[in-house]
C-alpha cells in the first residue's frame, strides 16, 4: 500500500490540491455536509491542524460554511460544485495512470482488487483501539510474508 500510495502521489499534476484539501473534499463528497470537528476526527488530525485548510477551501469557493442547525456555535462545511470539479480534476491524472497500469491485469485480478479495496476501506474506517496481544504480530507476519511471496507472472512479465 505504501509503494502504491507513493506512486500515486508521484502522478499528481502540477498545482495539485494539498493532501489535506483532498482529504477534506473527499470526506465531504463521501459523507455530505460535516462539522470541522467531524472532518478532523475522520482524517485523524487535530482540528487546529485543519483550520487553515478549511479557510483556504472556503476562500477558493470549494466549500461553503454555514451555522450548524444543531449548535449555532459550530459550523457545517459543504462541498460546492467548484469543489467537486476541482477534486475530480485533481484525481483525473492519477486515475488515468491507474487505469493504464490495471489494463494488464486479468479479469480475476481486477475483481480481486475491487474486493481488496472494499476491505481496505473497512479497515481504514475501523474504530481505533490498542491492538490485542497477537494482532500486531499477525499484521507483521502478513506484511513480511507478502514481501517474500514471489510476484506472479502474467504473459511472461514479472508482476504484469
Amino acid at each position: 500500500m505504501l509503494r502504491l500510495g507513493s506512486r500515486l502521489r508521484h502522478e499528481r499534476p502540477t498545482g495539485a490540491l494539498s493532501s489535506n484539501k483532498l482529504g477534506v473534499l473527499s470526506h465531504l463528497r463521501r459523507h455530505g455536509p460535516s462539522t470541522p470537528s467531524a472532518i478532523a476526527a475522520a482524517e485523524h488530525q487535530q482540528l487546529q491542524s485543519l483550520t487553515r485548510t478549511f479557510a483556504e477551501l472556503e476562500a477558493d469557493g470549494l466549500v461553503t460554511r454555514s451555522p450548524s442547525p444543531a449548535d449555532r456555535r459550530s459550523s457545517v462545511l459543504t462541498v460546492t460544485e467548484a469543489g467537486r470539479a476541482a477534486f475530480a480534476r485533481d484525481l483525473a491524472q492519477r486515475d488515468d495512470w491507474l487505469a493504464a497500469a490495471m489494463s494488464g491485469l486479468t479479469e480475476i485480478e481486477r475483481q480481486l482488487l475491487v474486493l481488496a479495496s472494499g476491505l481496505m476501506l473497512r479497515l481504514a474506517d475501523a474504530p481505533g483501539t490498542a491492538p490485542a496481544s497477537g494482532d500486531a504480530a499477525t499484521c507483521d507476519l502478513l506484511v513480511h510474508s507478502a514481501q517474500r511471496t514471489p510476484t506472479p507472472t502474467h504473459h511472461g512479465r514479472p508482476g504484469g
